[in-house]
Order: C-alpha cells, then sequence, then structure tokens
C-alpha cells in the first residue's frame, strides 16, 4: 500500500455534492423580477353611458327601437303591447321577440351602421338592440331573469334604462 490508503477509506470520504440555497436565493430574486416587471393585465368592464341631451332638443326615438318594460307587479311590456308574460313566465315575450326578429330578417332590415356590410352574415346584421326599463325598487335578481330570457330569444345588445317608470 504506497498510498497509505486502503480500499475501505476511499469509500469514507465525502462526495461532492451541490449546495442549492444559493440556487433557491438567485430563484427567488428572478420571481421578484419578473412579478413587478411583468405588466397587470387590465380588468375593465366596457360601458357606454349616453350623454345628457339639451333640454330644448327634440329626440326623435327609432322606429326599430324595442323596450321591454318591467312593471311593478312583474308582468312584461314590449314597447306599448302590455300582457306579455311575467318576470317568472317570459315565453310569450320570448316568442314575439323571435318572430319580430325573424320577420326583420325576411324584410332585411339592418342596423344602419351594417347595413353595407356583405361580409357578415344576415343574422349578424339584424337590428336587435333591446332595452329594459324597469322601475328602481324591482330586484336585480327579477331583471337578470328577463335579461338571460332576452339573451335566450337572440336581443343583441341589451341595454338597461336609468330612469325611473312614470
Amino acid at each position: 500500500m504506497a498510498s497509505g490508503l486502503d480500499n475501505r477509506s476511499v469509500g469514507a470520504l465525502a462526495k461532492p455534492s451541490i449546495n442549492v440555497t444559493p440556487l433557491s436565493d438567485v430563484l427567488l430574486v428572478m420571481l421578484i423580477i419578473f412579478m413587478v416587471a411583468a405588466p397587470l393585465k387590465p380588468q375593465r368592464f366596457l360601458t357606454k353611458v349616453p350623454s345628457k341631451p339639451e333640454p330644448d332638443d327634440h329626440v326623435q326615438a327609432n322606429i326599430n327601437t324595442l323596450v321591454v318594460t318591467i312593471k311593478s307587479d312583474r308582468t312584461l311590456m314590449l314597447n306599448h303591447t302590455a300582457d306579455l308574460g311575467s318576470v317568472y313566465e317570459p315565453s310569450r315575450l320570448v316568442t314575439t321577440l323571435v318572430d319580430l326578429f325573424q320577420q326583420r330578417k325576411q324584410n332585411h332590415d339592418y342596423k344602419y351602421e351594417l347595413r353595407d356590410r356583405i361580409d357578415l352574415s344576415e343574422d349578424a346584421r339584424i337590428e336587435k338592440t333591446v332595452f329594459i326599463k324597469a322601475p328602481r325598487s324591482l330586484p336585480y335578481a327579477d331583471v337578470v331573469r328577463v335579461l338571460d330570457s332576452l339573451k335566450g330569444a337572440g336581443a343583441s345588445p341589451i341595454g338597461l334604462q336609468i330612469d325611473d317608470l312614470n
């Protein structure tokens, strides 16, 4: 034995290992840098709030405007047509709207800004805007029920009127 070590003592020597403590420190610093540098995704809800009309302006309503009115007793009206069901049973309102949208499709009654867009389908060009008018005292859940049924009928976009009922 020239080296002074036998075979048993070679295995007793310390094996090389990687110290991961500095590695984890570097990873944590990089994580913090990336979290600060990454832009936050903006959370937004797009709305269009109309400006108040001048008191002396006379605004002419569009003949294609559809207004669903929810009365205080939770019955539904479409423009001036009464007795179209209730908040809990809007099936008559839905069938009326589906028939109306079908008639508009047959008559080629398009949205004004989409009338020349032949690249869009005919269903996408039809005027299907509906407004919901309800008293402020009505629970929001009832308005959402009507809104869901209007979406099911194909109405889009749906607007909520902010003025009180007369």
